[in-house]
């Protein structure tokens, strides 16, 4: 994706064209990735994307002379979702999905870091692999599907084609994968990314979850991932090892620094990013926060408080 091509229905397979939303950011790399199913008249649309002028009438031209029978959502970050209620209405067709946004913290902490992610329109910059990124993604709360979908349900069905939803928490617990039998294809909403880690945010985001998720993708041996941001895996079982490995190395260094003595989050990632700039420490430590959770509810790190937060003071368990 290095030569983007915005607003352009890009043919990316036999069944699937693609197009692009010019909303690059350091955490939706070089843009939401909108996909079109189908060869024929009717088509599926996955993850309609932002509410952009732009991306709105790049897909309209896309889809002109199909009928939509479905609108696919993977999850209701408003990167992903937004564009499904204009396209509900232009089409009749149905959002579907596992279902809206799950918890939501009802009394977020604040990050009084000085040195705090600023504003920045550079490069996308990565933080152990991982997007540099707000604390929290915008949610599109008035996401609603018209249809839910349990995990394995048949999501979509024409034209000889069948859609199937995996559902996927980690990311957010209302993540939803979508396969396509013809092809052996996946499309892997923000669960699996072309080009960093996925950021798992607590409260929504959990790491225990995301990482079952993670060996249930792997365990389905897929031809091709195609992710909502960045290029389409094609070296699909190296490539989830490779995340599940980062996972587990990440989990045993936080284990390790509780033990010798680390006890603040602010202190782990001093030492885990060392050679990261310090403007990108906020969202590292969103990063360490979500794998204290899962240590603390596994006994293996304690706090001093109810539940794991940015300000806890940790020790081994």
């Amino acid at each position: 994706l290095d030569d983007v091509r915005y607003g352009v229905a890009e043919q990316v397979s036999p069944l699937i064209r693609r197009v692009i939303a010019r909303n690059p950011s350091k955490f939706s790399y070089r843009g939401t990735g909108t996909y079109i199913v189908g060869s024929g008249r009717h088509v599926v649309v996955i993850d309609p994307g932002p509410d952009l002028v732009t991306h709105r009438d790049a897909l309209a031209a896309a889809l002109s002379g199909h009928e939509v029978v479905a609108i696919l959502v993977t999850h209701c970050h408003a990167d992903h979702s937004p564009l499904s209620a204009w396209l509900r209405a232009e089409t009749g067709a149905p959002t579907i999905a596992f279902g809206p946004h799950g918890l939501i913290d009802p009394d977020p902490e604040p990050d009084e870091d000085p040195d705090a992610d600023a504003p920045d329109e550079s490069e996308p910059t990565l933080i152990d692999g991982e997007p540099v990124q707000e604390s929290k993604e915008t949610i599109d709360i008035d996401f609603v599907p018209d249809l839910a979908v349990a995990d394995g349900e048949i999501a979509a069905s024409f034209d000889g084609l069948t859609m199937r939803a995996i559902h996927t928490p980690g990311h957010t617990s209302n993540h939803d994968c979508f396969s396509l039998d013809a092809e052996h294809a996946l499309f892997s909403g923000d669960h699996v990314m072309g080009w960093s880690t996925t950021v798992v945010s607590p409260p929504d985001g959990d790491m225990r979850a995301y990482m079952e998720s993670l060996h249930k993708v792997a365990g389905r041996h897929d031809a091709v991932i195609w992710p909502t941001h960045g290029n389409p895996i094609t070296d699909v079982d190296p490539f989830l090892d490779a995340y599940l490995e980062h996972r587990v190395l990440r989990e045993a260094q936080i284990t390790d620094l509780v033990r010798g003595g680390a006890t603040s989050i602010s202190d782990m990632v001093e030492v885990l990013y060392v050679d990261v700039r310090r403007d990108l420490h906020k969202a590292a430590r969103r990063s360490v926060l979500s794998h204290l959770v899962k240590l603390v509810d596994d006994g293996v790190v304690s706090i001093d408080g109810d539940r794991a937060r940015l300000s806890s003071q940790f020790s081994p368990g």
